[in-house]
């Protein structure tokens, strides 16, 4: 199973938390579309004896292209690929750009799969997010979108200033109420260059508390359990055949093919990454050339992500899988360096598979973090 991500850079306006490549001038949108469907064709090569079966549009906000640009990325993928026959067709939609007529169309193009940015229910946040829409059109748009997708995930911001447990408890009853067999949500997070910063050094906005977030991520974790969701990631929640099968395939590993300014790929040994400058990229793939840098990953920087990643997951991290891929030394560590989380009762073993209990869930990354091995190639 193989996968390709398709960035699209380009937003309506700047969300104040976010860090990711886009740009709000939509002046080069259409060179660009032909420039993606130009590097899909040459990267094909990259996947001979693959199969694909994930096509993932995010971004930026992949919902800004119009119909036709949609196709003729998804048009490009075929052509060029072996596609599976039926695959996962995901694309990342704000609010308010789903209309009833863009949605109807995005069914009959062949996506099969909304993966969208609610992030809040409540006006305040929204206004404080900088988001683009505004609760009536978050609402709006799931009643819309649920007529003509089965499969839609919805993403939900916990730990915002100001957000009460009984309010982020009702943004989740909301999502639910629609009938969404997928969540994911994500701890709002300051990062460096981001509008966020600069309004909280400026006293504008409250810094978020990672006490706050914890109680939210246990109210979040409780609600969609009782719901029938089952947290097979630490930011994600599906029920039964609604996970995401393109993000499942990162974390287990798989290969995948990111196209577009600033988008990853792995091939199982090497990660490589598009230079993140629209005209840089452009120039570059209309010199034929991959604007690209990669890096061979060491068997410590396999085994430091195949730990990260496997916390994180309902399938844990394999103890067998350790000692048959990176041998007895890096076996012998993991146990080790575990303990100390074993008897905490942050982590467990079971059959020989390492998961966080529910108590450790919410510290993962950081527990990952000290399972590390640093300095060994």
């Amino acid at each position: 199973m193989s996968g390709i991500y398709i960035h699209i850079p380009f937003c309506k306006q700047a969300c104040n938390y976010c860090d990711f490549h886009f740009s709000t001038s939509m002046k080069k949108k259409e060179e660009m579309v032909i420039a993606l469907a130009k590097e899909i064709e040459m990267r094909k090569s990259e996947f001979q004896g693959e199969v694909v079966e994930t096509i993932y549009f995010g971004g930026g906000t992949p919902s800004r292209l119009q119909i036709p640009e949609i196709k003729l990325l998804i048009d490009s993928v075929y052509h060029n690929y072996n596609v599976a026959q039926n695959p996962e067709i995901t694309l990342e939609a704000n609010p308010d750009d789903l209309s009833e007529a863009y949605l109807i169309q995005l069914s009959k193009i062949g996506i099969n799969r909304l993966s969208i940015g609610i992030q809040s229910f409540f006006e305040e946040d929204l206004k404080m997010m900088n988001r683009a829409h505004n609760a009536e059109e978050a609402k709006k748009c799931l009643q819309i979108a649920t007529q003509y997708f089965d499969n839609i995930s919805v993403d939900l911001i916990y730990g915002i200033p100001g957000l009460s447990n009984e309010k982020w408890a009702e943004n989740i009853e909301t999502a639910l109420s629609f009938g969404i067999p997928h969540i994911s949500s994500y701890a709002l997070t300051v990062e460096p260059k981001t509008a966020l910063k600069k309004l909280i050094e400026n006293g504008e906005i409250a810094a978020p508390k990672d006490e706050i977030a914890a109680e939210h991520f246990s109210i979040l974790v409780k609600k969609l359990e009782e719901n029938g969701l089952i947290h097979y990631e630490l930011s994600n929640f599906g029920k039964e055949n609604y996970f995401s099968r393109n993000n499942s395939a990162y974390w287990l590993g798989k290969k995948y093919i990111g196209i577009g300014p600033s988008a990853h790929s792995f091939d199982g040994e090497k990660r490589s990454w598009n230079v993140s400058n629209n005209s840089t990229y452009l120039k570059s793939i209309d010199e034929n050339k991959l604007p690209s840098e990669s890096e061979i990953l060491t068997k410590t920087d396999r085994y430091n992500e195949y730990v990260m990643t496997g916390l994180r997951t309902i399938w844990g991290i394999s103890l067998d899988r350790i000692e048959r891929e990176f041998g007895s030394f890096y076996l012998e560590y993991i146990r080790k360096h575990a303990l100390k989380f074993i008897n905490d009762d942050f982590l467990f073993i079971e059959n020989e598979i390492l998961k966080p209990t529910p108590k450790g869930k919410f510290l993962c990354d950081g527990i990952a973090s000290d399972l590390f091995l640093v300095n060994l190639v």
